[in-house]
């Protein structure tokens, strides 16, 4: 369907509904997102422009119903999100959604079947297909269509961002508050206190992003387990430590500490593995490298370190 333009005139009893049901409304909607948001929010639809698209049912005979019903469940919607992301994640969506208004618009691309959602010129913007304005209005800000959208939605001009938000998520979720535990873990079985674990997002990230477009095949949902997954190879280190003996010989843990002389344990993606298929460890000016090839990230996790004492 090529856009349409606004309808002028809309008839009396729709404009009473408008106004009953939105109009009358639209206050008091704006306050809970902004309430829910901690930022002021507006809501900027034109009616005239949505009933141009308004099919026989609910969309064309109760358009203001229609309006408010969208807005009801983005306000459910956002605040099932703020409850799940927290502070953190209530930043980013106001980052990310930087003009803090929420519209509506004719989805023309036929990116939803009925509904979704989208970030334009950093508006959070409802989207729906042609013929399907009031269908399927809970689904409209998902918790997954929401996900999606901001994953997708272009970073403020200001703001140098190289994760993406679905990264940044899984990293504050499934790595940030639990990494510290583990470094403790392994420089308690190293009797090294001080050692230092560096997971380099970024640049797994960049190699990642580079494989997902080079293979249509590979795991779709390598954004959101970037923080998992680098926690894993952490606690696989740990436990091949703990199988090789390194809590319990003086001798192995001198060793370890005089080659990886820095006392850092790294994780990062090379372009060829030098002894094992998956995943392998490597000592190189004196860090140790868990490391894997992009096409074999998140394989064999638990053996990235199982020839580390072949290493020393």
């Amino acid at each position: 369907m090529s856009r349409l333009p606004p309808v002028e005139k809309l008839p009396l009893a729709l404009r009473k509904n408008i106004r009953d049901a939105w109009e009358n409304n639209k206050s008091g909607l704006e306050q809970q997102i902004s309430g829910s948001l901690g930022v002021p929010w507006t809501v900027d639809i034109n009616p005239n422009q949505l009933y141009a698209y308004a099919e026989d049912g609910y969309a064309k005979e109760s358009l203001g119903d229609c309006i408010a019903s969208y807005i009801n469940g983005a306000i459910s919607k956002l605040k099932d999100y703020v409850s799940d992301a927290g502070e953190e994640g209530l930043k980013e969506l106001n980052s990310i959604c930087y003009a803090h208004t929420i519209t509506m618009d004719l989805d023309d691309a036929k990116r939803v079947t009925y509904c979704g959602a989208d970030i334009h010129d950093g508006k959070l913007r409802i989207l729906f297909a042609p013929g399907c304005l009031g269908a399927n209005i809970d689904d409209a800000l998902s918790r997954e269509v929401l996900l999606k959208a901001l994953n997708e939605a272009p970073a403020p001009a200001e703001a140098a961002v190289t994760l993406s938000f679905a990264a940044r998520k899984g990293i504050r979720d499934e790595y940030e508050d639990k990494a510290e535990e583990i470094r403790e873990q392994i420089g308690k079985i190293l009797e090294k206190p001080d050692i230092k674990l560096t997971p380099n997002f970024e640049d797994t990230f960049t190699k990642l992003q580079q494989e997902s477009k080079a293979d249509s095949g590979f795991r779709s949902d390598w954004e959101s387990n970037l923080g998992s997954f680098t926690r894993f190879y952490w606690e696989g280190l740990a436990n091949q430590l703990k199988s090789q003996k390194f809590d319990q010989d003086d001798m192995l843990r001198e060793g370890f500490l005089e080659a990886v002389e820095k006392g850092e344990i790294a994780f990062r993606i090379v372009d060829k593995l030098k002894h094992k298929l998956s995943c392998e460890c490597d000592i190189e000016d004196g860090v140790l490298y868990l490391q894997c090839t992009s096409k074999t990230w998140g394989s064999n996790i638990d053996d990235a370190a199982e020839g580390l004492l072949d290493l020393l």
